[in-house]
């Protein structure tokens, strides 16, 4: 396998993997969307609610709100010590939000949320919860655990996790440079340079031929494929986690899953 990073942020991981199979390709970005752990509010107790909004709609989306999370200080709640359905510091988090309108109307928004760990706080402080009227109060407490994406959307550390054959364009020397073909290309993958028409960004194309389509010529000079065992890779992480970490963890559950599958046929067939 070779990697080679197209674009690297703090959000955003788009990479270009070579020489692997669309099954490892699969596994990598379903593990990726359920299995790694992140940081969600699973349980509020409320104190004191006079809003508009029942408890359970402001529970709801309280359990949305994404928090940054911290893999190495925290259990996953069925692996803790503590063994209870209550939790202990070591894979249970609170989160508490006292608020009031004395004045108007104002939006109670995730900045609120005081966290007893400062490094499990809301990924952005500005996602409203709910708006309360003059004398309205919403006072609760709230206990965020680490889950995984295939027990509630909450969990998921993505937004977007993707993949997509390398692309591969060649066009002929009978090309008439009529350039119906760049024009029809939403996506600039080409462009007509004086009496040519070349690929000006590759890694834009999505294979989706309408170049070909458009062409006026009985045999279309221009060939779009894709290369069989090369991919481009996009993670896009809600903030939760770096996406540079989601894929490390996301290949780290393969290797432990393959090799209790090993262990298990050993078993199996003795």
């Amino acid at each position: 396998m070779k990697l080679e990073v197209l674009e690297k942020d703090e959000a955003n991981l788009r990479l270009i993997v070579r020489a692997v199979s669309v099954p490892l390709m699969n596994a990598l970005r379903r593990i990726a969307l359920s299995e790694v752990p992140s940081m969600a509010i699973e349980e509020v107790v409320m104190v004191d609610n006079s809003s508009v909004l029942q408890d359970e709609i402001i529970a709801h989306r309280l359990g949305l709100v994404p928090l940054k999370t911290d893999l190495k200080s925290y259990n996953l709640p069925e692996k803790c010590t503590c063994e209870s359905e209550f939790g202990c510091n070591l894979c249970r988090v609170t989160l508490t939000l006292d608020a009031e309108s004395r004045e108007g109307i104002r939006t109670v928004y995730s900045q609120e949320l005081i966290s007893e760990n400062p490094d499990i706080i809301p990924v952005s402080g500005k996602i409203p919860i709910v708006k309360l009227s003059k004398g309205q109060k919403l006072k609760l407490e709230a206990y965020a655990r680490l889950g995984k994406g295939k027990n509630h959307a909450k969990w998921q550390p993505v937004s977007m996790c993707a993949y997509k054959y390398f692309p591969r364009i060649d066009i002929s020397e009978d090309c008439d440079k009529c350039g119906k073909c760049v024009d029809i290309c939403s996506k600039k993958v080409l462009s007509k340079k004086g009496k040519k028409i070349v690929v000006q960004d590759l890694l834009a194309c999505n294979l989706c031929q309408d170049c070909i389509a458009v062409c006026p010529q009985e045999t279309p000079p221009i060939k779009v494929e894709w290369e069989k065992d090369n991919f481009i890779l996009h993670i896009e992480s809600t903030g939760v986690l770096p996406p540079e970490q989601i894929l490390k963890e996301a290949t780290e559950i393969l290797s432990t899953q393959l090799k209790e599958l090993v262990e298990q046929i050993k078993v199996e067939t003795k």
